[in-house]
This record gives structure tokens, C-alpha cells and sequence, in this order.
């Protein structure tokens, strides 16, 4: 670690100065986006052995191994694997910890293809998963079976934001010798630092607040000191790299990411407050603010609140909802987030959830807040409640 990346820097001169190596970027400030698969060895002594820092494009590259350095010392990990996706990083870190004849306890509020990858990949595998309320905390281990090799928790959960109490679940987690991973896409470890709440294994969607622009597919794996040799050599055992100007982009996003976050933290808050003035809406669902069932557990376990949030509206048809989101003019209808653009979706957990039920009143809105001007955001909302009651009339 260089002298400017030394832990005693304050979080944003790291995110400017963490991962750059003078002799891997050859003086550029940001580390280029190298393209390769075949490295060559010095002599046949070297081949043998592979006794040299890069060995193989699949093994790593200058640019890879730059991302993968500056987030674990983001994270506070160990080691960071890079993969091609959020969803990658997900099954990479189960498939990690699991084996055939193994029980996999797995939140209710859970993004939904972690649960279709339990039920079509891992259950076909040997693998049974058993879902939880999100609320038990460290009551989990009562679902513990001696079987139990892993928990996958997500805080907030996905699209219904459900708080998690991590420290409790991880603490009755490792009485029991059990791998303790979590989605942190959400918080981020800039909000969150997920090993030091006792977290084995954090994903993050780098595709998210990462890349902050929508233009990159990625998924990281960060592990603890116990956790991180089995990752890297259940990774390098697939072979599945990110692309290379998705690892250059991804690095190039990290030096902004505290700004955008925090600008993020702000905006979505002030729209969540206007939100809750609104006739139209029945429940603001975010962590912030004080009704939020899970709302001291944030602020006692995080260091902010990303711009993703929902909203539950009063019943009406669902034309009336599609008539408002259809005319949005801002508002892009997308099923990602954390880029600079807002976006915002329909969704209804009820059709499958199995351990909660989701009855929220109203149909549910989840809602991606960028870095437009709040009052042109306030402007688009209010004209798409306009065209909701006029089509509920």
C-alpha cells in the first residue's frame, strides 16, 4: 500500500488515490484498461512454477487487479473477486459457501433472482433453501438446522426495504459455524461496512453506485481473512472475468462515488418528505426516516441512505397507475439504479414471498432517485398523480 493510500486518509482522499500502483498505471492517473489473455513467462523456470504477478488473463490483469485492490480496502476485506454481474457475484458467493446436502437460509425480502437461482440452480444441485422474515434478527438461528452452512441476508431488502440486524444475525450465524453473506449493494461500504459488522462474504452490484452512469455490467465479492482463499479458488476454478472497459469505468466511478452518493442520500430524501405530503400516496417506505419499522437499526448500524426508496399509493386501478408512469418525463421506467438518471417501477412482492406476506394497501412504486433538479423531479411526480386521478377518476 502506498503512502497515500495509507488507512489513516479520511474515505474520500482513498476513493481518489486506492488501487493506483505508478508502476502497474505507467504514470497514467487512472489505471488503463488492459486487454489480454496470454502473458508470457521470462523462461521455462517461470512457466513452470507461474511464480510471477500476472499469469493469465482469466487470473487478473493491471486494470482488474487495481478495482479489486481499492474496493477490499474500501470494504475493509481481505480480497475482492470481480465477476460480470450483480446476479454473478450473488451465485459465485452461494455456490461458495455450499455444498451438496447443505441448508441455505435466505431473507424473504431477497432480490428475486437469488431466490430463482436457489429454487432452479442450487436446489437441482442437493441444495434446500428455507426463507426468513427479515425482522427475526437473531432469532434466525432457530432455523438453523445442523445441516446450515450459510444465511443470505440483504439490508434494506429488495424493492420493500426491510431492515436487517446484521450484527445479531451474524453473531448466532458464526455460533454455528455459519457463512454469513450479504447483498450490499444498496448501502454500499461507504454507508455500510459489511466485515465489520461481521459480515463473511458482501456482494455488490457494481452496475449500481459503482459505475454511477448505467453504462457497465459488474459484480464484486468481497471476503474476510477466513472466507477469501476459498472464494479466489472457487472463482479462478470458473474462469469468468469482467470485461475489461467495464473494470476501467468501474475504477473510474469509484473516485466519484462518495459525491454522487451523498447527492444522492440528499435528493432522495427531500423527494421521500414531498412524497409524504402527497394525498395520492398512503406510505413513504424508507429506512431514513423515523416511521420506518427498521429505522433505528439504520441509524444505528449505517452511515447513510442511498437514493433508492418506495412508495405505497392509495388504491387505485391499475390503468390509473400505468396512465401516470406512461406520460413521466423524467422518471425512465428501468429495473436497474444508481446511475445519475431517476427511474422508477411498479412491483408486487405478494406472488412470492413465502415467509411474509406482502399486503401493502396500495399498489407499490419503487423509485430511483438521480441527480436531476429536485423541483423538475417534484414537477413530474405531480403531473403523473394528475393523470392518475384523472384515468381513476
Amino acid at each position: 500500500m502506498s503512502e497515500s493510500n495509507a488507512p489513516s486518509h479520511r474515505l474520500r482522499t482513498r476513493l481518489v488515490h486506492s488501487g493506483h500502483d505508478v508502476e502497474t498505471s505507467r504514470g497514467f492517473v487512472n489505471v488503463p484498461a488492459v486487454r489480454g489473455s496470454t502473458v508470457l513467462y521470462p523462461n521455462a523456470a517461470a512457466l513452470k512454477s507461474h511464480d510471477q504477478r500476472f499469469t493469465y488473463g482469466t487470473h487478473g490483469t493491471p486494470t482488474t487487479e487495481a478495482l479489486a485492490s481499492a474496493w477490499s480496502e474500501l470494504a475493509g476485506a481481505a480480497g475482492t473477486a470481480l465477476v460480470p454481474s450483480g446476479l454473478a457475484a450473488i451465485a459465485m458467493a452461494l455456490q461458495t459457501a455450499l455444498k451438496a446436502g447443505d441448508h441455505l437460509l435466505m431473507t424473504d425480502s431477497a432480490y428475486f433472482p437469488a431466490r430463482r437461482f436457489a429454487e432452479q440452480v442450487l436446489k437441482p444441485f442437493g441444495v434446500e433453501t428455507t426463507y426468513y422474515d427479515p425482522a427475526l434478527g437473531a432469532g434466525v438461528a432457530a432455523l438453523m438446522r445442523d445441516n446450515t452452512r450459510a444465511i443470505l441476508t440483504e439490508a434494506p431488502g429488495s424493492q420493500s426495504l426491510e431492515m436487517q440486524d446484521i450484527p445479531a444475525i451474524a453473531e448466532a450465524a458464526h455460533a454455528r459455524g455459519v457463512c454469513v453473506i450479504m447483498d450490499n449493494t444498496w448501502a454500499t461500504p461507504l454507508f455500510f461496512p459489511p466485515h465489520a459488522r461481521g459480515v463473511d462474504l458482501a456482494i455488490e452490484a457494481g452496475t449500481k453506485y459503482l459505475s454511477g452512469h448505467s453504462d457497465l455490467l459488474l459484480g464484486l465479492i468481497s471476503a474476510n481473512a477466513q472466507w477469501w482463499p476459498r472464494l479466489k479458488a472457487f472463482v479462478d476454478l470458473y474462469g469468468v472475468p469482467p470485461g475489461p472497459e467495464d473494470c476501467f469505468l468501474a475504477l473510474r466511478g469509484l473516485r466519484t462515488m462518495e459525491l454522487r452518493l451523498k447527492e444522492a442520500e440528499r435528493q432522495a430524501l427531500a423527494l421521500a418528505r414531498w412524497l409524504e405530503t402527497r394525498p395520492e400516496v398512503k406510505r413513504v417506505i424508507h429506512p431514513a426516516l423515523p416511521h420506518h419499522p427498521g429505522h433505528e437499526i439504520w441509524k444505528r448500524d449505517f452511515g447513510g441512505a442511498s437514493g433508492l426508496f418506495s412508495v405505497v399509493l392509495h388504491p387505485v386501478p391499475e390503468a390509473a397507475v400505468e396512465a401516470m408512469l406512461d406520460g413521466l418525463e423524467l422518471f425512465g421506467l428501468g429495473y436497474s439504479w444508481g446511475g445519475y438518471e431517476s427511474l422508477v417501477i411498479p412491483f408486487d412482492c405478494s406472488t412470492y414471498r413465502t415467509a411474509t406476506n406482502w399486503a401493502p394497501g396500495g399498489p407499490a412504486l419503487r423509485l430511483q432517485v438521480g441527480l436531476e433538479d429536485i423541483e423538475d423531479l417534484k414537477a413530474d411526480l405531480a403531473q403523473g398523480f394528475a393523470r392518475l386521478r384523472q384515468a381513476a377518476g
